[in-house]
């Protein structure tokens, strides 16, 4: 069962659900196969989970190329360097949180100016990289955010970008009754146009408010 937190945290608590982070995942259990390597947030102060929080110690933007929904190359630093950009990894058979979190964020940028959305990437990276091809994960993508980047490829090369950012993403396995199942985390990273770092993680219980009212600021190279 994935893990539910809905009080405010001291900063002990802070940290024990930044390690919550690595685990907390969407159509299987959470509790097996964690990677003890993988890397944590560094968090202080009480923490609202249903706001950002703003990390201490900034995550660095994966150096990784996959391939986008047209087919092509896809340099993750390179295209969006100077933009504010969110990143979250997951995959289109999710029956629950993938499609909400894009939602949320989706109904969020709608409320953006034009000039605001082209200062915007939106990266969704697949977790389920074998079913979710460029052909799949477009149309998916669009129906969420018609200016969503969708990336796919190698699943060690995804999941090892995953960790750098402080993400556990454990290789799609098939239920008993058929139904691939992909355990990944669940958080939403904030990348400031400032200096292409992870300033922000958004958890599963933000809401579509949290991102409207943030993306401006984050647009211009603010924190929340």
């Amino acid at each position: 069962m994935r893990p539910h937190i809905t009080r405010t945290l001291t900063r002990t608590a802070a940290v024990a659900l930044a390690a919550a982070f690595v685990l907390t995942a969407c159509g299987g259990d959470s509790g097996s196969g964690s990677d003890g390597d993988a890397a944590v947030a560094d968090i202080s102060g009480e923490q609202d989970p249903t706001q950002g929080t703003v990390l201490d110690t900034p995550f660095a933007k994966p150096a990784i190329t996959l391939t986008d929904t047209e087919g092509e190359p896809y340099d993750l630093v390179a295209e969006t360097a100077g933009h504010a950009t969110l990143v979250y990894f997951g995959y289109t058979n999710c029956p629950d949180v993938c499609p909400l979190t894009m939602s949320n964020i989706g109904n969020a940028t709608a409320g953006l100016t034009p000039e605001q959305r082209e200062d915007l990437r939106v990266v969704f990276i697949t977790s389920d990289p074998e079913r979710d091809t460029p052909e799949s994960l477009g149309p998916w993508l669009r129906a969420q955010g018609e200016d969503f980047i969708g990336l796919t490829g190698d699943f060690d090369t995804i999941q090892e970008a995953a960790r750098s950012l402080g993400i556990y993403i454990d290789p799609p396995s098939q239920d008993e009754d058929g139904t691939w199942i992909s355990t990944h985390g669940s958080q939403v990273l904030a990348f400031l146009p400032t200096d292409d770092k992870a300033h922000v993680i958004y958890m599963e219980g933000v809401t579509q408010d949290t991102y409207a009212a943030d993306l401006p600021g984050l647009i211009e190279g603010r924190t929340p």
